[in-house]
């Protein structure tokens, strides 16, 4: 599904337009407090965007602004998911459980349900952990399982949050592996600050810099070969001014 976005939220100060292709993993990089997960929370209805339109495949899931009828699909409408820093899993939940949760809620049927959460733990390495309770899991077992239960309820979209910030360095490498695998098979938005995410995820990448679009371009040529201060800095390059 292609993503068409065009969004202005006031009270952040973001303004910002781009798009991504079907199937297409777009990376968005930028300073701190620049309006990257803003931007995510936008997409995902779950920040109020005063302007703009966000299309998802052709289907409008917000639009306002002068001479435009207003739509606000609800989340739980958007077919997005997300996964953000931490797994935020139902700590008394087995791991089954958390994954059948998001399936379940949207009324699908029982035996297709548990299809799905068991096919979503064998392709995160963490069906043989399905009977286990969440609060039991390290941080690296849990972040795996959120994903599994972001995918579970099959979204046209997957917005990943910084989603290996907050793991350990021994559990990165097979995280970073696996969500290369899955940004493939669907349409795919990453917040990074690390450099190799970004280049080792996306074709595409954006810079968002105080709210704004200040890059753009194949995500190499805008890491390697900046264009603006910030990308520099990001890929350890010195900036000369003529």
């Amino acid at each position: 599904m292609s993503l068409e976005i065009s969004m202005i939220v006031h009270e952040r100060k973001v303004d910002v337009a781009f798009h991504v292709a079907p199937k297409e993993c777009l990376a968005i990089v930028g300073p701190n407090a620049s309006g990257k997960s803003s931007v995510l929370l936008g997409i995902a209805g779950l920040l109020n965007v005063d302007e703009g339109l966000i299309a998802l495949g052709g289907r409008t899931l917000f639009a306002s602004g002068r001479a435009i009828k207003p739509v606000n699909v609800p989340v739980h409408k958007r077919q997005i998911s997300m996964l953000a820093q931490r797994p935020l899993l139902f700590p008394h939940l087995s791991v089954r459980h958390n994954v059948e949760f998001g399936p379940r809620s949207l009324g699908v049927p029982r035996t297709e349900v548990r299809k799905r959460a068991m096919g979503w733990l064998e392709r995160v390495d963490m069906a043989h952990l399905a009977d286990r309770r969440a609060s039991e899991l390290s941080g690296g077992q849990s972040q795996r399982v959120a994903l599994a239960r972001a995918l579970a309820v099959e979204p046209e979209l997957l917005l990943l949050d910084e989603p290996m910030a907050a793991l350990d360095g021994e559990a990165v490498p097979a995280m970073r592996s696996l969500l290369a695998e899955v940004s493939q098979e669907r349409t795919t938005v990453l917040v990074t600050h690390d450099l190799l995410d970004a280049i080792s995820l996306s074709a595409r990448a954006i810079v968002i810099e105080e709210g704004r679009v200040t890059d753009e371009g194949l995500t190499e040529r805008v890491l390697l070969q900046p264009r603006t201060s910030f990308g520099a800095r990001l890929g350890g390059l010195n900036v000369l001014r003529g």
